[in-house]
């Protein structure tokens, strides 16, 4: 079981209880699902990249991606309808925890001048947004064998419902939250 999963059994439950005033445990607010998008809008059509990027985020997440068309045409950013637009991969359970803790504590660590994540990552409903510039931080990519660097984007969707309540989770869960 993943160490972020006991965490939030043992420590996050009751002290969300506590600051809260919540009574019943399923009420306590849990991450949902976690969302890792790639744009691969400027390389859409050098096709042996592509299948890099989707290897590479194959390794990161455990399962296969799925592709994402553009849905309307814009002539200004040369795009088609129902051109290839964006690769992701949405985690929910055992896979889930997994990227969290891998993230939590070996990636985010990891990355140049990291300081820590902001509160303004945070929207309305408590889900983090978050932008990495570069995939070369996890260890699960290997650095000198890739030829494509790419930056990608994480979203963490929890059910608090506000963001005083995503920030308190997220936060007793692990993550470096300023």
């Amino acid at each position: 079981m993943a160490h972020i999963l006991q965490q939030y059994r043992k420590n996050v439950i009751p002290l969300m209880q506590k600051e809260f005033k919540i009574s019943n445990v399923m009420a306590v607010p849990k991450v949902k699902k976690v969302t890792i998008n790639i744009g691969i809008g400027r390389i859409h059509k050098d096709q042996k990249a592509i299948d890099r990027i989707v290897h590479d985020l194959e390794l990161l997440s455990g399962q296969k991606p799925v592709f994402r068309n553009a849905k309307k045409s814009i002539a200004s950013f040369k795009m088609r309808e129902g051109v290839p637009v964006g690769v992701s991969v949405t985690l929910r359970g055992k896979r889930m925890y997994d990227f969290i803790d891998r993230l939590v504590n070996i990636a985010l660590p990891r990355s140049k001048d990291f300081r820590g994540i902001e509160q303004k990552n945070f929207d309305a409903a408590g889900n983090l947004n978050l932008g990495i510039r570069e995939s070369s931080i996890f260890p699960e990519l290997n650095y000198e064998n890739s030829k494509d660097i790419f930056s990608l984007q994480v979203t963490v969707t929890t059910s608090a419902k506000n963001r005083a309540e995503g920030v308190v989770l997220l936060k007793n869960m692990g993550f470096p939250i300023k």
